[in-house]
């Protein structure tokens, strides 16, 4: 029963905030609109704080599962170029709930940031494994995240400022330039051996592997790691 009076506040609480002109809910309509009184919500949430936390990752949850429902192809940079649209296309169909999600918020313990970070992650690894990425999936993440968010928030924001319909597309485009190389090819100024060692790691967390024994897949995992170092620190899980 309290997680049914739970996802009813939740909804309540989106209702709301789509609604508000401020970004802002208030408690006693929440719960007034469901049919209990503010202690149930101080019991199940804490205070509103914690009903927006649970409503920017109710957001990521409903976004995640949308996320694993897309069909990945044999293309991990296309699967990842669909993904930043994807990302754009959902910030502008939900704005309201985008902006809970990740614009900053005092006290806020949301998880949505650094779970979708961890999907973008998991694309990349992917990319790494054909040897289409210049850096370690978690440093392009880095780079990717926050330009696909601070654009979504930025057009939220101020539409009018930032109207150019080709905006997004070239954004991608300049921070995939810097990330991603030609699959199965080294960058110029790199080192092939670590390159092949980077892309045989990354291989190996994507797939594993079921000819080793777990000592030896693990001694394996270390040698690659030294070997794709190169005079910098790496590694293909984050």
């Amino acid at each position: 029963m309290s997680t049914d009076i739970a996802a009813a506040m939740i909804a309540a609480a989106e209702q709301q905030l789509v609604a508000s002109a401020d970004g802002d809910i208030a408690t006693r309509a929440v719960c007034e609109a469901v049919g209990v009184t503010q202690p149930v919500l101080y019991r199940l949430f804490g205070d509103k704080n914690g009903l927006l936390d649970a409503l920017a990752d109710d957001g990521l949850r409903r976004y995640a599962d949308h996320k694993a429902a897309q069909p990945l192809t044999d293309d991990p940079i296309a699967d990842l170029v669909a993904g930043w649209d994807d990302h754009i296309a959902f910030g502008r169909a939900n704005p309201a709930l985008y902006q809970l999600m990740f614009a900053p918020r005092p006290l806020s313990h949301a998880q949505a940031r650094g779970k979708i970070m961890a999907l973008l992650e998991a694309m990349l690894l992917r990319c790494a494994a054909v040897g289409a990425l210049r850096t370690t999936p978690n440093a392009a993440a880095q780079l990717i995240l926050p330009a696909n968010v601070g654009l979504v928030l930025s057009c939220i924001a101020q539409p009018e400022l930032f109207d150019d319909p080709e905006l997004s597309g070239r954004t991608r485009d300049a921070i995939f330039a810097a990330i991603l190389t030609s699959p199965a090819k080294a960058p110029a100024d790199g080192d092939p051996v670590a390159a092949a060692a980077l892309r045989l790691r990354s291989q190996l967390a994507v797939t594993g592997t079921e000819i080793l024994e777990p000592v030896e897949t693990a001694l394996l995992d270390r040698w690659l790691e030294r070997l794709g170092t190169a005079g910098r620190a790496y590694d293909p899980r984050g």
